[in-house]
Parts: C-alpha cells; sequence; structure tokens
C-alpha cells in the first residue's frame, strides 16, 4: 500500500513501513508523521504481522528529522489545510511515545538520521546500518531541543558523556562511531544492507512470537525497576506466553526433532 508519503508491505509476517520522501530527505512533515502512526497501529493490532521494520526511501536518507521549510510554508496554507494538519497532530501517536511497543521494530538506517529521525531510530529494538549513515541530534543549532524523547534516550542508551557531547554541540557521528558508542548493531556496507536485516529477520522469526514479546516487555519494563524488582515482578506479556500453545509446542518439537510450528497463541 502506497501513500503520498510512504510504502507500507507486509510479506510473511512481516511489516515493511518506507518513509517516501526522498526529495526531501525522508523529512517528516505531517502527513507523514500521521501515516508513520497508522501504520504502527496496524503493526500493533494485526495478530498476522510478528514484527516491523522501518526504512527511508532512496540512499541518501533515513530521514533528516522535522521538515523545517514546510513550518514556514504552514504560514501560508488555507484555512481548510490547517485544520487538517491539525486534526492529524491529534491522531497522531508519536513513535518515540509508543512506550511499551509489544513486537519487535529494527530501523534500517540506509543514510543520515538526525533529528526526528535519529530519535525513530533510538525508539526502535534493534538499528541497522549503511556504512555511509551519519546520526546527530542537530536541534540546538535551529533553537530547538530533540523533544521526542531523544534527550533522554540517547543519554540512556550510549551512556552521559558521549551523549552530552552530541546533544550540546550538534554534531553528527558517524555509523562506525554509533556502532563503537553501542548505538547500532551492525554496520555495514550499502549494498549488504537488506540481507543482513533480513538476516536477523529470519532469526526472529525462527522464536515463538509470543516469547518475542515477553521477552521485549521483560528486558524494557523491567528498565524502570532495580533488578531484584524487575526479576520478580509479574509482566502481563509473560503470563500470555506461560500459559500459550507455543510454550507447549517449542519443548515437544525440541524433544520429537522437528521445527516448531508456532500459532502465536
Amino acid at each position: 500500500m502506497d501513500t503520498n508519503t510512504t510504502r507500507f508491505e507486509v510479506h510473511d509476517k512481516v511489516a515493511w513501513i518506507t518513509l517516501n520522501r526522498p526529495e526531501a530527505m525522508n523529512s517528516l512533515n505531517p502527513e507523514l508523521r500521521w501515516q508513520l502512526s497508522e501504520h504502527l497501529d496496524e503493526v500493533e493490532r494485526n495478530d498476522d504481522i510478528w514484527l516491523a521494520i522501518i526504512t527511508g526511501a532512496g540512499s541518501r536518507s533515513f530521514c533528516a528529522g522535522a521538515d523545517l521549510k514546510h513550518r514556514a510554508i504552514e504560514s501560508q496554507a488555507s484555512d481548510q489545510q490547517k485544520r487538517l494538519w491539525r486534526e492529524q497532530a491529534g491522531q497522531t501517536k508519536h513513535i518515540a511515545e509508543r512506550w511499551h511497543f509489544c513486537k519487535p521494530l529494527i530501523a534500517m538506517v540506509n543514510g543520515f538520521a538526525l533529528g526526528g529521525g535519529l530519535e525513530i531510530a533510538l525508539a526502535c529494538d534493534i538499528i541497522i546500518a549503511a556504512d555511509h549513515a551519519e546520526f546527530g541530534l542537530p536541534e540546538p543549532r535551529r533553537g530547538l531541543i530533540a523533544g521526542a524523547a531523544g534527550v533522554h534516550r540517547l543519554p540512556r542508551q550510549i551512556g552521559l558523556k558521549p551523549a552530552m557531547g552530541f546533544l550540546l554541540t550538534g554534531r553528527h557521528m558517524t555509523a562506525m562511531r554509533a556502532y563503537e558508542l553501542g548505538l547500532i548493531n551492525e554496520v555495514v556496507e550499502a549494498s549488504a544492507l537488506k540481507s543482513t536485516v533480513d538476516s536477523y529477520v529470519q532469526d526472529i522469526l525462527r522464536c515463538a512470537p509470543l516469547a518475542i514479546r515477553a521477552t521485549k516487555a521483560c528486558a524494557m519494563q523491567g528498565l524502570d525497576y532495580p533488578l531484584a524488582v524487575a526479576h520478580e515482578r509479574e509482566y502481563p506479556e509473560e503470563t500470555l506466553r506461560r500459559h500459550s500453545k507455543d510454550a507447549q509446542e517449542g519443548p515437544l518439537a525440541f524433544a520429537e526433532k522437528r521445527q516448531p510450528k508456532w500459532q502465536g497463541k
């Protein structure tokens, strides 16, 4: 399914979301924000989708952040168009605010991931980047801040001092530097980007989907608590997995020396 700003495809339980404004470096205008929100809603509610990949169209940019040129256009827009944008904004749930997104998200970073683009990647579980990609939160250079949780996620993901070095300067980091800091999982040549992501996808699909969701829930939600409390806490996702048919199928398939047949229930 194509929209004016995105492509959305589902193949073999995997959703591919492509930010599709290459002429604007896939920057985030109101429509693209709204369409991305709609696609993520579909990923969350559709039991036939087990994970999703987010990437950008073209080879230059994953997402260059907010479309600042659009903000200048907004002042000259018709009242009807302004109302439409306001309605879309009211319906949009930003990826950065989906604190407990249940399914795995992979960012396939094919170029610049700046500002809101990096904040999208930061909200994903796995980041695979082409070797020419660059990352950064340059908002202070425009009188802004990385307000879609970038100022909070970056220190948590790479450590305080390295994060402040980028947050307070607006500097970019190379893909290799991002890898060294633990921000991304792999750096590969652009020609190998898709196949590398596919290898992660296939490994995830070999796992029981409820086990994957319970693992993500326990790991991510547990970060909000001290270790002992996190370990003892009850997680609804883990309770669901424990009482599922797949929890029985896994050991049975192992004992019978065959591949498990996951049902997701």
